[in-house]
């Protein structure tokens, strides 16, 4: 799970919150235009039902804390979206590095430091993944007559935990009725073998210890699915939000045994949030 994801992704592997960088999106807002070159606090907490692991069939509550600093629409750093900077940030487009975290996992009882109920024990025997700094960049359009389509793409490559090179893909349709804004899009994720082998993949040592049988998959799509936000703010410096995901993995992540014999192609992932926001 990324520490977005998460989040969310979210994590949050494909994160659950906006995406940085889109003013009026963010669970908490981003700053108003008369702050665009001060920095910003958002301080927040969000409660999320999701699977345990990707690809899980159990169910675990976990209650992320959602903390975010922003300089204007230059810098943005926060849980969910990690550290980034729209070095580009012209026509409606966005470009720049990007560095985040991806939590790994526990074959105790799954990928959520947050965790606070539920757990599977059906990584038994699988052996811990640890965490993984992930260092890349993106880059993000917005379009059509107001802008409110925006596409975007992270490539990444992990260091720790993983190895492999992980890229999340994404489109999204934003509209408001009244105060609320809702955002929604298909969105996919693909990744070189390196990172299907450690999330998926079963070797020797782990087929004997867990009692799963050998496989190696191949790099390429990890999952696909649509999700979606709606925003409603409070004031002008606070919001709730209530976002969702499904997705379905790909071939390879799906066919492994681990998913097959004790987990579900089909992930769900549902929650709300919090924010507060002030300047410094």
């Amino acid at each position: 799970m990324r520490i977005i994801a998460l989040f969310l992704p979210l994590l949050f592997s494909t994160s659950a919150f906006a995406q940085p960088g889109e003013p009026s999106t963010q669970p908490s807002g981003r700053p108003d235009p008369a702050s665009a070159d001060e920095w910003s606090v958002t301080l927040g907490v969000a409660p999320v039902v999701s699977p345990a692991w990707e690809g899980s069939d159990d169910v675990i509550l976990s209650v992320f804390p959602d903390v975010r600093i922003n300089y204007g629409d230059t810098i943005f750093a926060s849980i969910p979206d990690g550290i980034g900077w729209n070095a580009v940030n012209v026509g409606g487009w966005k470009a720049g590095p990007l560095a985040k975290l991806r939590f790994g996992r526990d074959q105790d009882g799954g990928g959520s430091p947050f965790a606070i109920s539920g757990s599977s024990d059906a990584l038994s025997g699988l052996g811990d993944i640890h965490v993984s700094a992930e260092i890349g960049g993106f880059v993000e359009k917005r379009f059509g007559a107001r802008r409110q389509w925006a596409g975007r793409i992270e490539t990444v490559r992990g260091f720790g935990g993983h190895e492999g090179v992980v890229a999340d893909v994404s489109l999204s349709y934003q509209l408001r009725s009244g105060r609320a804004i809702v955002n929604v899009g298909p969105r996919a994720s693909f990744a070189t073998d390196d990172f299907m082998q450690v999330y998926f993949g079963i070797d020797a040592d782990q087929s004997l210890a867990s009692g799963l049988g050998r496989y190696s998959p191949d790099g390429g799509l990890v999952s696909y699915g649509v999700g979606g936000t709606l925003i409603r703010p409070i004031d002008r410096q606070s919001a709730i939000t209530v976002f969702s995901s499904f997705k379905m993995l790909g071939d390879d992540a799906a066919g492994s045994p681990l998913v097959r014999e004790r987990g579900r192609r089909e992930q769900v992932s549902i929650g709300i949030g919090y924010g507060y926001r002030f300047g410094l």
